[in-house]
């Protein structure tokens, strides 16, 4: 599932309807696991402020897109971001109205929508329907992780999900992950044909597709590999060839807001 194919109508549908069922599942879940339970791969945060923090997530992008917005919404943070939803159990409906208001505002809008979007894509419309869809499929294993243990994700979305990840966010200005000397990570989906090479450099990170020579070698199921390096832990441990301080120069610099 790749957002920037060249079928990427086709792609962009499945995605939304992907959004549907984890945004589906991340409200039932949250509810089952209760408001004040605490969300241990989101330290200090209750379920009520994982459904706080997704739905502005939720509004903040459908009023981009809903809006034709040609820049971003006013900045906000993070502590203000969890002060807006309602207390208690309250937070559910209104969870639950963001999401179905982006998932309509998505499929309402047309290929041709033009607004504000960060990565490139085959139009604004696929991008957001790919970064939403990441962004909630995400939630949602925090939400079970809070309630348990997270389902797995479907092979194809989380790799496109890692994709993302490395080729979009990890080569931006605010990657803070940087090496002294030029040093090369390899990422491997053992259950797809997915592998990325990213670069770690002493002023920029930078990504590309593929097998290659590499100083470690990262390597899990897709479905592990997405958890994993988006700071959250896996069904099972990766395997870690070469210098796995790689690994930790990740997790220790990379963060994604929304």
């Amino acid at each position: 599932m790749r957002a920037n194919d060249q079928n990427g109508a086709v792609e962009t549908e499945r995605l939304i309807e992907t959004l549907v069922r984890d945004g589906t599942l991340l409200g039932a879940t949250a509810e089952r696991a209760g408001v004040a339970t605490p969300v241990p791969s989101c330290p200090g945060w209750t379920v009520r402020d994982l459904l706080a923090h997704i739905g502005f997530v939720h509004r903040w992008a459908t009023s981009i897109v809903a809006e034709q917005r040609p820049e971003p919404p006013d900045g906000i943070q993070e502590v203000d971001v969890l002060a807006i939803g309602p207390e208690g159990e309250a937070v559910l409906e209104w969870y639950r109205d963001g999401h179905l208001a982006l998932v309509t505002a998505l499929r309402s809008a047309p290929d041709s929508l033009s607004c504000w979007a960060f990565f490139p894509a085959p139009s604004p419309r696929a991008f957001w329907s790919r970064r939403q869809a990441h962004e909630t499929a995400m939630h949602r294993a925090d939400a079970q992780l809070a309630a348990g243990a997270p389902s797995p994700f479907e092979a194809d979305f989380a790799a496109d999900g890692v994709d993302e990840l490395l080729m979009g966010f990890a080569p931006t200005r605010r990657s803070k992950a940087r090496s002294p000397k030029p040093r090369t990570l390899l990422v491997r989906a053992t259950d797809t044909a997915d592998a990325w090479r990213v670069h770690f450099g002493p002023e920029r990170v930078e990504t590309e597709r593929g097998e290659g020579p590499a100083d470690a070698v990262l390597a899990a199921p897709a479905s592990d590999l997405y958890l994993l390096l988006w700071n959250r832990p896996p069904s099972s441990a990766p395997d870690v060839e070469g210098s796995s301080d790689l690994v930790d120069l990740w997790h220790e610099n990379l963060r994604v807001r929304w």
